[in-house]
């Protein structure tokens, strides 16, 4: 089954434009190897993608599945440097890192790092990022080489992993900031009374429990 998936996969332009209707590219592969997703759910894979999948996993060629789109050329996210406000909401929609800047500074796209997935459109709050084609009247697999799909997989992973460590790291900082009132609680409070510490204390030292928790079933997984 691990094969398949990972077969399938390969197969796929690796946009994570959630298109198909599952989170990302490798989520959507599981889906089709184990028979809960057709293999027609991939507009920027386009027919050829189909037929890819069908290859496969030995099932029928279906025409693309319009409710998912349309295959098209592939695009690339551009911003309008005088209207955007720095919201930072499309850097955080971008499954590629491709969109970089800070909060209240114009932000930009690094071109060969974004896939067109128009995840960035629907967040921005003034309309100023709109999507330019890039591979003329090409379509598809046709618009989308091998090496194009590697460099969107690899940087979505990254991204996934810095997400994590960075989830991580939040994470570490509260409870260091918890503990250390934990320590001592009254010169950290406005209140005096000791019932009120004793609830308070109570609330930290929940909390800590939980993350003590969060920690044991990460290393689980």
């Amino acid at each position: 089954m691990k094969e398949l998936v990972l077969s399938i996969d390969a197969a796929l332009p690796q946009t994570q434009c959630t298109r198909c209707g599952y989170p990302d590219c490798a989520a959507y592969a599981e889906a089709v190897a184990s028979s809960d997703a057709a293999i027609n759910r991939c507009p920027p894979g386009g027919n050829e993608g189909v037929v890819r999948l069908a290859a496969i996993t030995g099932r029928p060629v279906q025409a693309l599945d319009p409710g998912c789109g349309v295959e098209g050329p592939l695009t690339v996210a551009a911003i309008d440097e005088n209207w955007c406000i720095g919201c930072t909401l499309c850097i955080k929609a971008c499954p590629t890192d491709a969109i970089v800047g800070t909060n209240k500074r114009m932000h930009t796209v690094i071109e060969p790092y974004c896939t067109g997935c128009e995840l960035c459109i629907p967040v921005c709050p003034v309309d100023c990022i709109s999507l330019e084609v890039v591979s003329e009247q090409r379509t598809g697999w046709d618009a989308w080489s091998p090496e194009q799909a590697e460099l969107a997989r690899s940087r979505y992973e990254a991204r996934k992993q810095r997400l994590v460590r960075e989830n991580h790291e939040h994470e570490e900082r509260l409870e260091k900031k918890a503990r250390m009132k934990l320590a001592d609680l009254a010169s950290h409070s406005m209140h005096t009374d000791p019932a009120t510490l004793d609830r308070k204390r109570a609330v930290i030292e929940a909390a800590l429990a939980r993350a003590r928790a969060r920690k044991v079933a990460d290393k689980g997984d």
